[in-house]
C-alpha cells in the first residue's frame, strides 16, 4: 500500500572530500555533479516517485540547508523538510525521523537513503527497493540493500550473508568496515559478502524497538517529545534536546547490535559517490580516459577528470592521472592515486586561509 511507505533522505554532509566542488555552504548533494542539469538531492527525490507519492518523501537535513532543499525540491512542505540543529551522526537522525512519521502514521515502512548516490539502473533499483518494503512490512526484520562488489574496494563496509528467508532476502551474519585489501580481496573471492549501500528499509515499530533495545539513550531522548512531533513545539524540543545525543552512525548504533538484520544482494549500477575518483569511474570518458566537465581542451592528457566552470575555458598539456578543478575562487591540481588526501587538505586550508574557502 503506497500510502503507508515512505521515503527519508539523508541530506545533511558536508561533502569534504569533494572539495573545492563541495563547500560548506553549498555541498555535493546540492550540485551538479554529473551534468545532468539537476543535483543529486534532486535526483534522488524523482528516483523514488514510483515508490510513494511526494507527499511521503521527507528531507533529512543541517538547519542551515533548508532553503537549499526547498529551493531545489519545491514540492516539499516545511514539514518534510526535517531539520538536525547539530551533527551528530546517522543514529540520532534517523531516531528524530522514525519518532516524527510515527506519530504522523505508526503503520508506516520506512526507506531511509543518502542525497548523493548514483544509480544507473533504475528499474532493477526500484524492484529491490519494493522487495525490501514487502519482508519489512511482514517481518519484524531491519533490512538493508547490499551490493554485489565488483572489486576489493577498502572504502565500503561489507556485508556477510547467511542463509535464504525468501528468494530476495538474505540472514545477515556481519558487517566489517572498510577492511584490508588482503580481506577485501578475500571478501570478494568468498561470494559471501556485500558493499553496505547505507539503504535501510524497515517498519517504524521495528526500527523503534531497535533503538529502545540497543541504543536506549537515543531512544530515551526521542520519546520526550512524543506530544510534540508535527506540532509547533517540535522545533524547540528538537533545538534542545537533539544536541545532546552522543555522535554515532546508526550501523554501530543498532544495526551492528540487533540480530533481526536482513540483506537484498542486487547490483544496480551503484556509487556512492564519495570521492573525485568515483565520480570520475562514473562520467563518460574520451578516447584518452579522460572525464572532462565544462569547457575542456586536454592535449596529451591521460586519465583525468578536469571540471570547468560555466563560460570559462580551461586548457591543460601532458596531464596524466590528475584531478584538476577549477572553481570560482580555488583551483585543485591533485594526484587521482593521492585524492583521499582532499579531506586532510581542507584542514590545512582553514589553518592557513581561515574559513574563506571552506
Amino acid at each position: 500500500m503506497p500510502n503507508h511507505t515512505y521515503v527519508a533522505i539523508m541530506a545533511g554532509g558536508v561533502g569534504s572530500r569533494f572539495w573545492p566542488g563541495s563547500r560548506e555552504a553549498r555541498p555535493k548533494q546540492f550540485l551538479d555533479m554529473l551534468g545532468t542539469g539537476k543535483s543529486l538531492l534532486r535526483l534522488t527525490f524523482e528516483r523514488f516517485l514510483p515508490i510513494c507519492p511526494a507527499e511521503n518523501i521527507f528531507v533529512v537535513t543541517n538547519s542551515v540547508y533548508k532553503d537549499l532543499v526547498q529551493e531545489q525540491i519545491p514540492e516539499l512542505t516545511d514539514n518534510q523538510v526535517i531539520c538536525e540543529p547539530s551533527r551528530n551522526n546517522t543514529a540520532p537522525c534517523v531516531a528524530y525521523t522514525a519518532f516524527k512519521l510515527a506519530a504522523l502514521n505508526p503503520d508506516a515502512t520506512l526507506v531511509i537513503t543518502p542525497a548523493d548516490h548514483i544509480v544507473l539502473k533504475e528499474r532493477v533499483f526500484l524492484e529491490k527497493i519494493r522487495h525490501a518494503i514487502d519482508f519489512a512490512r511482514e517481518q519484524d526484520a531491519l533490512v538493508t540493500l547490499g551490493v554485489e562488489p565488483s572489486r576489493p574496494d577498502t572504502g565500503y563496509g561489507y556485508i556477510q550473508f547467511g542463509e535464504a528467508a525468501d528468494e530476495h532476502v538474505r540472514k545477515v551474519l556481519r558487517f566489517t568496515e572498510k577492511p584490508s585489501l588482503e580481506i577485501a580481496q578475500q571478501f570478494l573471492e568468498s561470494g559471501e559478502y556485500l558493499w553496505n549501500a547505507g539503504i535501510f528499509v524497515w517498519h517504524l515499530r521495528s526500527v523503534l524497538s531497535a533503538y529502545e533495545i540497543h541504543s536506549p539513550d537515543i531512544y530515551q531522548i526521542f520519546q520526550k517529545g512524543l506530544d510534540m512531533y508535527n506540532t509547533e513545539a517540535e522545533k524547540a524540543f528538537i533545538e534542545e534536546f537533539y544536541p545532546t545525543t552522543p555522535n554515532i552512525s546508526v550501523d554501530f548504533a543498532i544495526m551492528e547490535k540487533a540480530t533481526n538484520v536482513f540483506t537484498v544482494p542486487a547490483e544496480f549500477g551503484w556509487s556512492d559517490l564519495g570521492t573525485w575518483a568515483s565520480l570520475y569511474a562514473e562520467c563518460p570518458k574520451d578516447d584518452q580516459e579522460n572525464a572532462l566537465q565544462g569547457n575542456v581542451l586536454a592535449i596529451d592528457t591521460h586519465n583525468s577528470l578536469i571540471r570547468a566552470p560555466k563560460g570559462k575555458l580551461v586548457v591543460v598539456k601532458d596531464i596524466q592521472d590528475y584531478i584538476i578543478v577549477d572553481t570560482d575562487d580555488v583551483l585543485l591540481i591533485y594526484p587521482k592515486s593521492k585524492e583521499q588526501e582532499i579531506k586532510q587538505v581542507t584542514a590545512l586550508v582553514k589553518a592557513e586561509t581561515g574559513e574563506q574557502f571552506l
